[in-house]
């Protein structure tokens, strides 16, 4: 009877093991007695008892009575976010309409930007630049500024921006408790990028000597802004979202982030060759220059 107790605490463990990852702890047990090929029959009653007690049972009472004080779904578990409440809008809901937005200025701007500049037409590629800059302009000027402006109220404010970005929280929690860091940066983004980066499309459509200059400077702080945010996430562990979570992690926090990154670059290595090719085409019309006074 002893025998079969202590094969069914044993099977209890590996099974808990298999549904529980956060008790990673756990399966130290039964890997132990594999490893060193010892029968459960050479442990007693007293020692399962010990670990069930310390590494399952004193975990699950923890688990618990945070959980009594925990209002909010953000990590670290831990966080103390007093005025939070929830949003009464589904993360549908808010996708739905980031993405549409977003869908309807990259076609408003793929058709204006289909018209002739300076007598001639803009590249495909140039075209999806400034659809590209459009976005931008309405995320960093619209709902980064949004951020940038109440993000001490953002917790328990209910308008829709808010919510957007209680939603996003789940992927970074640093915006659900105003981090210096994201304040600093997101308010940077927004005051500056927001401005600069339709400045970039009407300087485009006009044709304007420094649209390149300032393509290289609005590409240059997102990179080095998004490379920033990463890096200081990775100093502090991931800890401040669920890690490994496919919408969370990977797509909230991941992919809508290192698109500043990816993009970005490709914008400053094509300004770099268009003032490059510029500076090379004075330096050559510099030399004709002094040849024809010589």
């Amino acid at each position: 009877m002893q025998h079969r107790v202590t094969r069914d605490i044993i099977t209890f463990l590996g099974h808990f093991t298999t549904h529980q990852s956060k008790y990673r702890r756990i399966k130290s047990f039964p890997r132990y007695l594999v490893q060193n090929k010892r029968s459960v029959t050479s442990f007693s009653n007293a020692t399962i008892y010990t670990f069930c007690l310390n590494h399952i049972f004193h975990p699950c009472l923890q688990m618990l009575k945070e959980g009594d004080t925990i209002n909010h779904p953000y990590w670290p578990r831990n966080l103390s976010i007093p005025n939070y409440v929830a949003n009464d809008r589904s993360m549908s809901e808010i996708l739905i309409f980031l993405f549409s937005v977003s869908g309807i200025l990259l076609l408003a701007t793929w058709s204006l930007t289909g018209r002739k500049v300076s007598g001639s037409r803009l590249s495909g590629g140039r075209r999806l630049a400034l659809c590209w800059f459009t976005v931008c302009g309405f995320i960093h000027g619209v709902i980064e500024g949004w951020f940038s402006l109440n993000y001490t109220i953002i917790p328990e404010d209910q308008s829709f921006l808010s919510q957007l970005w209680k939603e996003y929280s789940k992927g970074d929690s640093r915006y659900a408790i105003a981090d210096n860091f994201t304040v600093s940066m997101e308010t940077v983004t927004a005051c500056l990028w927001g401005p600069f980066s339709i400045w970039i499309v009407v300087a485009f459509l006009y044709n304007h000597s420094y649209r390149f200059v300032l393509q290289l400077i609005v590409s240059l702080g997102q990179l080095y802004g998004a490379v920033l945010y990463f890096f200081t996430e990775h100093r502090d562990g991931y800890i401040h979202s669920e890690y490994g979570h496919p919408i969370y992690f990977w797509f909230y926090f991941v992919f809508m982030n290192i698109l500043w990154i990816v993009i970005p670059f490709i914008l400053i290595a094509d300004s770099w060759c268009q003032l490059s090719a510029c500076q090379s085409m004075f330096d050559k019309a510099a030399l004709k220059g002094k040849s024809k006074r010589s």
